[in-house]
């Protein structure tokens, strides 16, 4: 068992939530729960972390920060969507703005869905995320991983509504 599975550090990222599933993110750190004791820790760079834990869903305005961090990230990485909005999206799926949950820009790993996401699911996520870490590091040993590629650019135009994108019908309309 190599120091990243013994010692995870985790690299949180609130991607536009409504701070409900960010509240049990810290409540995790709390006495009650204390996931320190088992070597995890919050980290803030991301060139630190072994697990990039997101909350909250994809817009516009995130898109590129959310992918900037994950290719911060050395290898083996994993990252966890926290909520039901970093997993589809959730309530905010049907904004204008939004464009899905978390994998509609990077590869995700595991799902802990949830609005809010208990405390324990969001442990047991980790800990799920730990033996896929696990099993990238021995990959990455072997030559055998392969670094997943960030999503290509995704706009709101490129939402789909009644059938067809948001682009396609604005085309539609401007032809005529």
């Amino acid at each position: 068992m190599s120091s990243t599975i013994k010692s995870p550090w985790i690299i949180h990222y609130d991607a536009s939530s409504c701070n409900g599933c960010d509240i049990e993110v810290l409540a995790c750190l709390t006495p009650q729960y204390d996931v320190e004791r088992f070597g995890i820790i919050n980290t803030g760079n991301p060139k630190h972390a072994d697990i990039l834990l997101v909350t909250g869903s994809v817009n516009e305005r995130n898109i590129n920060v959310v992918q900037q961090i994950y290719e911060q990230m050395l290898e083996p990485k994993v990252v966890i969507a926290c909520g039901i909005c970093a997993t589809t999206g959730g309530i905010f799926k049907e904004c204008y703005n939004t464009l899905g949950g978390i994998d509609k820009a990077i590869p995700v790993d595991v799902y802990a869905p949830g609005c809010a996401v208990r405390p324990e699911a969001i442990i047991d996520a980790v800990v799920i995320g730990l033996g896929i870490l696990e099993q990238k590091r021995t990959a990455l040993e072997q030559g055998k991983l392969v670094s997943e590629k960030s999503a290509d650019c995704v706009t709101a135009a490129d939402k789909i509504v009644d059938g067809q994108t948001v682009r396609a019908a604005a085309l539609k309309i401007t032809k005529g």
